[in-house]
C-alpha cells in the first residue's frame, strides 16, 4: 500500500470506528437476540409473540407515518411553492420565519406543547369556543391518533420545506418566468414546472421524514392515551415492564424492515430513473 493510501486510510479510520462501535454492533447484536428463544436456540419465537401482542400497533404505526409523512409532504411543496412564487416580500419573510421555529424544538417539548394545545380545554378549543364555534359540552381533545399525527406533520414540515424550498429556489428561474409571460397560474406553474424538477430532492426528503418519524418515541407515549399505539411505545413497555429484550429487539427489527422498504422503494425508482437517462 503506498505512502498515500495509508495516509486516506488513517483519515478515514476514526469515521469508520465510529460507525462500526456505535451502529453496526450494536444493530448486529440487536438482530440477533431477535432471532434467540429463552434456551438460546434461533427461533421466530420473538416475532410470533410480537404479532400476537402487538399486531395491530405495527398497522397503526405503518398507517400513522404513511399518513404523518404524505401530509408533509403536500404541506412542505405548498409552502416551499410559495416562498418561491410568492409576490408579497413581506408575507413570505414571516412564513418562512414560522416553518424555521419548529427545526429547533425537541420531539419531545413537541409532545408537551401539543398536549397544551390539543386538549379538551386547551389552546385551540379555546379560541374556537371565543370563537362560537364549540361549546363545552361539544368540545372535545385530539390526544390520541389525530394529535400525534398534527405533531408530526408540524415537526417534520419545517425539515422538509426547508429542503424542499432550497432545491425549488435553486431551479433555473427562466422556465418559471416563460410560463407566467404565459398566464398559467401559480399552482400549475408549480404542479407541472416546479415540482417534477425537484421530484428526487422531495422523494429523499420524504424518506427521512418517514424513517424520523418511524423512531420517535415521545410523541405516541405522550399524546397516544388510547390503544393501538406505535411500536416504539411497546418497544419501551417490553423493556421497562419486563425486560423482555428479545420482544423488543424484534419490534425493532420489523421498525427496520419498514424503513428499509422505504429506502429500498426509492433506490430502485432512482435507479430506474438514473438507467433511463444514461439509457
Amino acid at each position: 500500500m503506498t505512502e498515500s493510501r495509508w495516509t486516506s486510510a488513517l483519515m478515514i479510520a476514526p469515521a469508520l470506528l465510529v460507525v462500526l462501535g456505535l451502529f453496526l454492533v450494536p444493530l448486529g447484536l440487536s438482530i440477533q437476540q431477535a432471532f434467540l428463544d429463552p434456551e438460546g436456540g434461533v427461533s421466530l419465537a420473538n416475532f410470533a409473540k410480537a404479532f400476537s401482542l402487538y399486531g395491530r400497533d405495527v398497522l397503526f404505526t405503518v398507517v400513522i407515518v404513511t399518513v404523518a409523512t404524505a401530509l408533509t409532504g403536500v404541506v412542505s411543496i405548498a409552502v416551499g411553492g410559495y416562498l418561491v412564487l410568492a409576490t408579497s416580500p413581506r408575507t413570505a419573510s414571516v412564513l418562512r420565519w414560522l416553518f424555521r421555529l419548529p427545526l429547533f424544538v425537541p420531539f419531545v417539548v413537541v409532545a408537551q406543547m401539543m398536549r397544551t394545545f390539543l386538549a379538551k380545554f386547551g389552546l385551540l378549543n379555546s379560541l374556537l369556543m371565543s370563537l362560537g364555534f364549540l361549546t363545552p359540552e361539544t368540545a372535545q381533545g385530539m390526544l390520541d391518533w389525530r394529535g400525534i399525527i398534527f405533531a408530526f406533520v408540524w415537526k417534520q414540515s419545517a425539515f422538509a420545506t426547508l429542503v424542499i424550498g432550497g432545491a425549488m429556489a435553486s431551479l433555473d428561474r427562466s422556465t418559471v418566468e416563460a410560463a407566467r409571460d404565459l398566464g398559467a397560474s401559480r399552482l400549475r406553474i408549480l404542479l407541472e414546472i416546479i415540482l417534477p424538477q425537484v421530484a428526487p430532492t422531495v422523494a429523499v426528503t420524504l424518506v427521512l421524514s418517514f424513517v424520523m418519524m418511524l423512531s420517535v418515541l415521545s410523541v405516541p407515549i405522550m399524546l397516544g392515551t388510547e390503544s393501538p399505539t406505535m411500536i416504539t411505545v411497546d418497544m419501551a413497555w417490553r423493556v421497562n415492564s419486563y425486560r423482555d429484550y428479545g420482544v423488543a429487539n424484534a419490534l425493532g427489527v420489523v421498525s427496520l424492515l419498514m424503513a428499509s422498504s422505504v429506502a429500498w422503494i426509492y433506490l430502485r425508482h432512482a435507479a430506474k430513473e438514473k438507467g433511463k437517462t444514461y439509457g
